[in-house]
Formats: C-alpha cells, structure tokens, sequence
C-alpha cells in the first residue's frame, strides 16, 4: 500500500510539473516560429527551423531596453516604497499595545478587497488635479496603495510571533525603539520580507490596467507596451510577440530561483506563524 501511494504521489506531482511547465516550453517554442507555421501548423508542433531572429527583432523593434528600464524603476521604487512602509506598519500593529491596533489592522484588510478598477475613474480625477497623470509617479502611488495591505497582513503574521523577550533585553541595554526594529525586527524578518519582495515584483512587473490608463508617453511606458509594437492595423507578427513575452518574462523567474528558498520560508513563516 506504501508503494502505491508513493506511486499516486509522484504521478499527481509529475502531472503538476508538467501543467506548470508546459506553458513556458510552449511559448519558446512560439517565439522560435514564423507567421506561416504558428498560423498553418499544428498547436503543438515544433519549429521546423528555429527563428533566432525573432529575439533580435523584438529586441531592436520592440524597445525593450527602453521598456525594461521603466518597468525596473517602477517596480524597484514601489518595492522598496512598500517593504518600509508595510514592516512599520506591521510591527506598530503587532507588537505595540494600543487600542486602535486592530482597526488599523482592518482598514488594510478592507484595502486588499478593494479591486483596482474601481480606482480607475477617481485617480485619474486626483493625479490629473496633482499634475502628475504621465509620469512614473501616477503608476508608483497607486502600486504602492495595493501592495501595501498583502505585506502588512504578511509580515505582521510574522512579527507576532517573535518573541517578547528579545525586545525586553534591549529595552534594558537602551535601544530606542527605532533602534530594536532597525537592528533586531528587520533582520528577523528576512523570509518574509523577500516573499513580500517576490509578490510586489509579478504584481507590478505584469501590471497593465493602471500604465496604459495613466501613461501615454512612449518614453515612460513599461514593458507590457512592448507586445503592442508588432501589431499593426494589417498585420501582427506572433512570432516576435512570443519573443519579447520569454524576454519580458526572463527576470521574473530568475528572481524567483535566486530567492526561491528564502520565498518558501517566509509564506511558511506568514502562514503558520500568524
């Protein structure tokens, strides 16, 4: 029965492998096809010879240094924006005794049921009053206003768990408060930290509703933008689509396999632990 069970275990965990791993075989093989085969040929076939130029072409064509610098900034802005903001609030809610702890507490919650479309209308009014619709501004604000309330809910599930102990003794050595968050709470919170890290960076490296409503400049345009330079009135070319959606998406997963481990923990750590 135990060798049955091993063997219906790694069959639904191939399964799963392969439902998660197709997905991306597919689209490098998309990315390797002309016009005539992606239209004209089978849904699984392979290229008959490899289109290399593709890659070249979407890079050139499609702008993608030009898009990935603007996506980097936004996105490395708007993480660091969220991971300071959301570890203060989180470590104010969760270890100070005060009344209002919970109803703050609430207020972020009732911000992670708040959908992003809703918003649309109402911040184009506000950012248009503020002079900054067409700026990298007008997408950081709002990245920041929902990525906010999912790492509070994370990193507080976390920072309660830390023991009390541990801010007593320095407390009693004479650290300030800002002190023993600097130095003890931070480097505590590490696996956390990098799974808020991760989300922020799919969630905003993928955005599209908030950049193509509040940017129009082609100087300013992330790299979502870049699918749109080979499709024209007359014509798309799939082919260097497929190529620039495997470059757009090349440092989401290298990020995911350098912080992997450190991801692991912290969902764990937020999960369990809170």
């Amino acid at each position: 029965m135990k060798s049955v069970k091993k063997g219906i275990v790694y069959a639904l965990f191939a399964i799963l492998i392969v439902t998660q791993m197709y997905p991306l075989l597919w689209l490098l093989t998309y990315s390797l096809k002309t016009n005539e085969e992606i239209l004209g040929s089978s849904f699984f076939s392979l290229p008959a010879s490899p289109r290399w130029g593709n890659y070249k072409e979407a890079y050139e064509a499609g702008h993608y240094l030009q898009y990935l610098f603007n996506s980097v900034f936004v996105t490395v802005v708007t993480m660091v924006c969220v991971i300071l903001l959301s570890s203060m609030a989180a470590y104010a809610i969760s270890r100070f005794r005060w009344k209002l702890a919970p109803a703050v507490m609430l207020v972020f919650l009732i911000g992670l049921m708040i959908p992003l479309q809703a918003t649309l209308l109402p911040l184009m009014i506000i950012f248009k009053n503020m002079n900054i619709l067409n700026t990298h501004s007008s997408l950081i604000l709002p990245y920041i206003a929902f990525q906010t309330p999912v790492a509070v809910f994370i990193l507080s599930g976390f920072m309660k768990s830390v023991p009390h102990e541990i801010e007593e003794s320095a407390y009693m050595d004479g650290a300030s408060v800002y002190r023993i968050f600097r130095s003890i709470i931070l480097p505590i919170s590490v696996p956390p930290v990098m799974t808020v890290c991760i989300l922020t960076f799919i969630n905003i490296w993928n955005e599209y509703i908030l950049a193509a409503t509040f940017i129009s400049s082609e100087k300013l345009k992330t790299l979502p933008f870049g699918v749109y330079t080979f499709v024209s009135q007359y014509s798309v070319n799939y082919g260097n689509i497929g190529a620039f959606l495997v470059m757009g998406a090349v440092p989401v997963i290298l990020l995911y396999f350098i912080l992997s481990e450190k991801i692991t923990k912290g969902m764990v750590a937020g999960a369990v632990k809170g």
